[in-house]
């Protein structure tokens, strides 16, 4: 996947211009050197707009036209999202882009001045020279189908997450205007529940009604599940309510608004995921992963987005340190620390994976199995945390062969796997 360093170093020839470029959102400022870190030309800096970067390549080409260089390569840092439409154009104009680690960068300034200041026209030389030692990294962006997947995750989440803040606020609705409200119905998604705080949310409200009157318009839309007595304990409780009585005009308008927002989200989100699933059926060997038990439509979606096109990896342990999850060991001397993972990677993929993980323990009895072995085994048993990333790991391993190796699932395996040292035990 990735070059080792050595590799990477023999990429920066006596015929190659290095460029860092310190991305920032509207202005970026490009330095040039070549192999023996000598520099080219005065800091140029550039737009974030298609003049600009034409004007960069311009620069570049003087460049390497007045040296005699024909081959480039250029570093930048991910700096969270700025650094897209130049990455873009690099790609689209044939120009090898490689990234530098925001952490290197900031370690490895004080080198040139033993001084720790920041700007825009330090940085840039920071960067050449990590690209120069085959300190960079290649990224992958992905396209076509793994882009719209990738894409329509994103959007997934966001709308997950302004869903759950509507539903707080209508949990601290209820906890401010009717507490009690949760003692007659479970859960306020339900149909009956809905029913009622779209028609009348406040216990002054249900009072005033009635007990039949509320009974008649949940039939309307109901016709099991709720009766007379769902309807008494409603308007018994609404009589004792202890909740806020001040403002009631307005607080019922906010409920108003709030459950049309519940209503619009949970509506996008039922698009979006349709939507995912032509896509996955666009992705070969995506049908095969849903086949396993306790994998769903978005955690499949999830765990392929954030992987992209698999033909990029030649090994699962690449795919599992790509994730974060490599082991490291933390010991010196006659000290042997404790082993945990790296968390050096694609911080999604980790709590994806995490997230997928936990209801696959649950509903997946081969996975189920294989906690349990890893927590009661009689040679280093395991915590329950880091068995779940080693199941992690283990589903990483999984998805690796479906669709790399174009191998169906075949749980039974995972048993023998554990059969054989819980046998020798």
């Amino acid at each position: 996947m990735n070059y080792k360093q050595n590799e990477k170093i023999l990429q920066v020839t006596e015929k190659t211009l290095v460029v860092g470029v310190d991305i920032a959102k509207e202005v970026h400022f490009a330095r040039a050197f070549n192999f023996r870190r000598i520099e080219l030309d005065i800091v140029f800096s550039f737009r974030n707009t298609l003049d600009g970067f034409d004007s960069f390549k311009r620069w570049v080409d003087r460049i390497m036209r007045d040296n005699g260089l024909d081959k480039l390569i250029i570093g930048f840092e991910p700096t969270g999202h700025y650094w897209r439409n130049f990455g873009e154009y690099c790609r689209n104009k044939d120009f090898k882009y490689v990234m530098v680690n925001p952490f290197h960068v900031k370690r490895s300034k004080e080198l040139d001045d033993n001084s720790q200041k920041k700007n825009d026209r330090k940085d840039p030389k920071t960067i050449a020279n990590l690209v120069i030692d085959g300190r960079y990294f290649e990224t992958y962006v992905a396209t076509g189908i793994y882009a719209e997947l990738r894409n329509v995750v994103t959007v997934y989440e966001h709308v997950s997450g302004c869903k759950s803040v509507v539903d707080n606020k209508i949990t601290q609705w209820l906890d401010n205007y009717f507490p009690e409200f949760t003692t007659v119905f479970g859960n306020w998604e339900g149909k009956a529940a809905m029913i009622t705080l779209n028609s009348f949310p406040l216990p002054s409200m249900i009072a005033e009604l009635g007990e039949t009157k509320v009974l008649e318009t949940w039939k309307k839309e109901i016709k099991q599940g709720v009766g007379k007595k769902r309807a008494h304990l409603l308007f018994v409780t609404s009589l004792n309510s202890v909740g806020c009585t001040e403002g009631l005009k307005m607080a019922a308008k906010e409920l108003e608004y709030l459950l049309s927002e519940h209503e619009m989200y949970l509506k996008q989100l039922e698009e979006i995921k349709s939507e995912m699933e032509k896509l996955l059926t666009q992705v070969p060997g995506a049908k095969e992963v849903l086949e396993i038990k306790g994998m769903g439509i978005v955690s499949a979606a999830s765990i392929i987005a954030e992987i992209g096109d698999i033909s990029r990896f030649e090994d699962a342990r690449q795919i599992q340190k790509y994730a974060g999850l490599s082991l490291i060991e933390n010991s010196s001397g006659k000290h042997k620390g404790q082993t945990t993972i790296s968390k050096r990677g694609r911080k999604r993929l980790r709590s994806v994976l995490f997230r997928v993980i936990l209801p696959m323990v649950a509903k997946n009895q081969e996975f189920k199995q294989l906690h349990l072995y890893y927590t009661t085994r009689k040679d280093n048993p395991l915590k329950k945390k880091q068995s779940l990333i080693l199941l992690s790991c283990k589903l990483i391993r999984i998805i690796f062969a479906i669709m790399k190796k174009k191998v169906p699932y075949d749980g039974s395996k995972l048993i023998k796997d554990i059969k054989r040292p819980a046998m020798a035990a």
